[in-house]
């Protein structure tokens, strides 16, 4: 019976390995559970058989009433920072003047390890005789917080290390970011609204909350991950203490992972501020399309020697420095908060802020999304908050700072009139958004209509920008889309800003749109849900514009593109008789789409026929639309995720989260040259 123990612990402590470090499982979670449930039933029978280490003790240890502090053996540092190129720049000719003075180099480039910056909570693991004895906190680099019975508790943490006990280090300190993957994060904070309990703010704020959980049995209901990164005390059996067994960080790595230990595995040995700075224009670019958050990327002196050589200046190492992301999470004050009334009445919530720098911008304004967001965020004007911008992500506000709440403070009242032409603004039931009931009779609707009919996607009029159309809209010129249309050169050099030639330039532009490809038109109506892909597969069924302005819910559901929602703004939008009034108005003034010929359109069996391709990456010379307009005229159909339903991923160069999908799915993969070959075939 014993013995059977003994081999289910290691059973179970090689399956963990294999799926929280290696991403490797090698059987079925049913039949993981049932090789802890055998353990957990001779144990149960023999407790005196129990042992630290056992997969059953991660969870079960008695709430503490408050944490013990942590002497680190050796200081757990901070590093410095560098913000841009020349920074890093700087820093390598520090490094090499300092190495050159000592005579360890002479003119070769300095050899690096370069590694992600986790955004996480630093901790310590302490490894005795191969067995964990303790977590603790980074706390102020000197002491921390002892957070063993929590850190117990993360699977991708070992409670003992992996290989043989011959080889384990009698004394084994190792430092490392403990973290929550996005998804993880995303679940755990629906599953704390649906409880009524505190939402967190970012995974970061969820990580180190859940790891410092006087109850451990709470931090074991949150989904926590651990990269290991560095070292602190080690004694290889037979050696002194800090005697590290490689030569080299990189190396190092190697080996913590070898014991059991998840690391990095985008890090990169690199030679030069050149390598470095392209490291992290790449990892800057593709960040978004990791499963964690990070904030920039560590370079640390590669040759552990080299490193003792340089040591250390303050409380941070010489040897290392963090290159640093723009910041994307910023505190600014929230000055008000306004409506914004869009093409489809949709009424908008956005926050006036203070100006702050965030994701490399400076923001003013900051979308509060809708009423119910307001409400549970708690947001009000006069709150001190954090606003976020991810990438190309419109900035909001996250959540605003409680404890440097202002006394004078009140709820916001969402409006039940449209601040822009006094109509009711309507919730309906089933919906998020409150939208004004004004349609065309509300200015704001009109210029977000306008602005959407003349932009490049629809009918493409150059030279009519928002400021014109705004001026026209009040001055009461133009009162729908047949208006514009009436224009006259003369007439438009009265406006400001507007000379004789940009008025012509324009009158130009609006006579070259008179005929727009049916699928463009009907973009540029603006029907609610009816998108560029809608547009075209509508003109391509109905071929006649008189044909789609008749059909019934029953004829636009046999279009693929098409369901119930979308079917019933169709036919609503053209039962309208104001609508209907403006498409007779936009034929007197000569504006008549062209329709599709069902010939020309009538496309070749090819290989792309019928079939649904993901666009990935960068092409060697053709750009995204192009790829996208020869499928199309291959008979295909571009998507923007990768499932089982993909048929082609067209893979270029920084490919990445797709084309790993893709991978592991068995998709085919073609690179550009083996795409423009099947089109050819």
């Amino acid at each position: 019976m014993k013995q059977r123990l003994e081999e289910l612990k290691e059973q179970l402590h090689f399956h963990n390995y294999r799926y929280y470090v290696l991403d490797q499982p090698l059987i079925a979670d049913a039949q993981y559970d049932a090789l802890l449930r055998e353990l957990q039933q001779i144990e149960a029978a023999h407790p005196e058989w129990v042992t630290a280490d056992s997969p059953t003790q991660r969870v079960g240890a008695a709430p503490v009433s408050a944490f013990t502090t942590v002497a680190h053996r050796r200081p757990m540092l901070s590093l410095g920072n560098v913000f841009d190129e020349e920074e890093l720049y700087a820093f390598d000719k520090r490094i090499a003047d300092l190495l050159r003075a000592e005579g360890v180099i002479q003119n070769q480039a300095i050899e690096y390890n370069a590694e992600y910056k986790f955004d996480g909570l630093a901790v310590s693991l302490r490894y005795e005789n191969g067995l964990l004895v303790q977590g603790a906190t980074r706390g102020d680099g000197v002491t921390g917080e002892d957070i063993t019975s929590n850190v117990r508790t993360i699977s991708s943490i070992p409670l003992r290390l992996q290989g043989e006990a011959a080889h384990w280090p009698a004394v084994l300190e190792v430092r490392g970011e403990v973290l929550m993957h996005r998804a993880d994060f995303e679940a755990l904070n629906q599953a704390q609204l649906r409880r009524g309990e505190k939402i967190f703010v970012n995974p970061r704020n969820a990580a180190a909350g859940s790891l410092r959980q006087l109850d451990p049995r709470i931090t074991a209901q949150r989904p926590l991950r651990f990269f290991a990164y560095g070292w602190g005390e080690i004694q290889v059996q037979g050696t002194a203490p800090h005697t590290e067994p490689y030569p080299t960080q990189s190396a190092m790595l190697d080996w913590l992972r070898q014991l059991g230990f998840a690391v990095d595995e985008h890090r990169r040995v690199l030679h030069g501020a050149a390598a470095l700075q392209q490291f992290y224009v790449h990892t800057e670019q593709n960040r978004a399309e990791l499963p964690y958050e990070i904030d920039g990327v560590v370079y640390k002196v590669n040759v552990l020697a080299q490193q003792e050589l340089l040591g250390y200046v303050a409380r941070a190492p010489r040897f290392a420095v963090a290159h640093k992301f723009p910041a994307q999470e910023m505190t600014t004050k929230l000055l008000s908060i306004d409506v914004q009334v869009g093409r489809t009445g949709a009424i908008t919530p956005v926050a006036r802020l203070e100006p702050v720098f965030v994701g490399g911008v400076t923001v003013t304004n900051a979308t509060l999304h809708n009423e119910d967001e307001i409400r549970r965020k708690d947001v009000r004007a006069g709150d001190t908050v954090i606003v976020r911008r991810a990438g190309d992500v419109i900035p909001e506000v996250v959540a605003p700072i409680i404890e440097l709440r202002p006394e004078q403070t009140e709820h916001f009242v969402f409006p039940n009139q449209c601040p822009v032409c006094g109509s009711a603004i309507e919730r309906p039931m089933d919906e998020a958004i409150a939208r004004c009931t004004g349609g065309l009779v509300c200015a704001a609707q009109r210029k977000q209509s306008l602005e959407h009919a003349v932009s490049r996607k629809a009918l493409d009029v150059d030279g009519l920008g928002t400021k014109l159309i705004e001026q026209l809209v009040d001055a009461n010129r133009v009162k729908n889309l047949a208006d514009l249309f009436t224009l006259t050169q003369l007439e438009l050099s009265t406006y400001p800003r507007m000379g004789s030639k940009s008025a012509g330039n324009v009158v130009l532009a609006l006579e070259q749109a008179k005929n727009p490809p049916l699928a463009r038109f009907i973009y540029a109506l603006g029907i609610r849900h009816v998108g560029e892909a809608t547009a075209k597969a509508l003109a391509d069924h109905f071929v006649h514009l008189a044909r789609l302005v008749q059909a019934n819910e029953e004829e636009l559901l046999q279009i693929d593109d098409v369901g119930p929602v979308v079917a019933a703004e169709i036919v609503n939008f053209f039962a309208e008789p104001h609508n209907r009034e403006v498409l007779g108005q936009l034929e007197q003034v000569g504006v008549v789409p062209v329709e599709p010929d069902v010939q020309a359109n009538r496309v070749a069996v090819t290989p792309f026929s019928n079939k649904t391709i993901v666009l990935t990456g960068t092409l060697p010379t053709l750009s995204r639309t192009e790829a996208q307009v020869l499928i199309e005229q291959g008979g295909g159909k571009v998507t923007g995720s990768v499932s089982k339903k993909t048929d082609f991923v067209v893979a270029g160069s920084e490919a990445g989260s797709k084309l790993t999908k893709a991978q592991s799915l068995g998709i085919t993969i073609l690179n550009e040259a083996q795409f423009l070959e099947l089109l050819r075939s």
